[in-house]
């Protein structure tokens, strides 16, 4: 595979490189990126490096990831909802319940399957067999738009469009009781839960910093229709957050217990409404905006006015 030329900045200097990579290429995840270091496909100005090499300033990174070996991920002919699609990337809405990309236990009927179908061999591959195409991601139950790279010069774009922040990301969600404020800005470090390795938890410890704002659209009696802008992607990040006030996810059955009145939306009331990016070919800016799907809005008119 094609390797990936990086030239390392002051912001990033001290940063370990397994943890400047990962966030590099979102949808890789760190044990990949420490597997491809152990097999010798990062370089640092030419030479081979540990895991947890700091980088300094101006440092060459050569990545190269890791060949596909052992499993073959078969493409399925699965309705896509294609919002937009060029010969770079695509942008789809994705419903909730589907899985963005397979993983042991679990190789069918995902984002990446529909994809390959509709996409034939015309998905970056710098993500590997498992997640070709795949720039960033949204969990199993969030419904709303994704953007995929068909070849890997969209997704080094891309990639460093979210590594810089600049990619714009805007959900709504419904979250449970009255936010204090009418809008805000959460601020708090994001890692794995130490205790449950499925989850992630507000923590000083190997964690990455994490800043959601929000704003109420909507007061009901029990709940708090908002909308979240995401200034930072990290995983299960606006549901962390949200928890961490107080004021969990309709429907999150990992970070809180779903009432009754919930059970029907079987997952987090969250959908990714809005996604914004500069083309990485055209360079000009896109927006792409997605309605609420019918899951959300008919819990919207189920809930009783404040």
């Amino acid at each position: 595979m094609n390797s990936i030329s990086i030239l390392i900045d002051s912001e990033s200097e001290n940063e370990r490189i397994d943890k400047y990579i990962a966030a590099a290429f979102p949808a890789s995840s760190r044990s990949y990126i420490q597997k491809a270091i152990l097999c010798g496909n990062v370089l640092v100005n030419g030479k081979a490096v540990s895991k947890n090499y700091k980088l300094h300033a101006d440092d060459r990174v050569e990545y190269t990831p890791l060949e596909p070996v052992g499993i073959e991920i078969k493409a399925q002919d699965i309705p896509l909802d294609i919002v937009y699609e060029d010969d770079d990337l695509l942008v789809v809405n994705k419903p909730k319940g589907m899985v963005v990309h397979p993983a042991p236990g679990n190789y069918e009927n995902t984002l990446v399957n529909a994809l390959m179908f509709h996409c034939k061999d015309s998905l970056s591959g710098i993500n590997g067999v498992m997640r070709p195409g795949i720039v960033h991601r949204i969990d199993k139950n969030t419904s709303g738009l994704l953007i995929v790279a068909k070849n890997d010069f969209s997704h080094r774009s891309l990639a460093e469009q979210i590594k810089a922040h600049s990619f714009s990301r805007e959900y709504r969600a419904v979250v449970r009781g009255h936010l204090k404020e009418e809008e805000g800005t959460v601020t708090a470090p994001i890692g794995r839960n130490p205790n449950d390795r499925k989850k992630m938890t507000v923590t000083e410890h190997n964690s990455k910093n994490a800043v959601t704002h929000y704003s109420v659209i909507h007061r009901y009696k029990d709940y708090d229709f908002i909308k979240c802008v995401l200034e930072t992607g990290r995983t299960h990040q606006i549901r962390v957050h949200m928890a961490y006030c107080g004021h969990p996810l309709a429907g999150d059955d990992v970070y809180s217990k779903p009432l009754p009145c919930e059970a029907k939306l079987n997952g987090q009331c969250l959908h990714a409404c809005m996604i914004g990016f500069v083309h990485p070919r055209s360079a000009e800016y896109l927006e792409f905006s997605s309605p609420l799907p019918e899951y959300f809005d008919s819990f919207l008119k189920g809930l009783k006015e404040y």
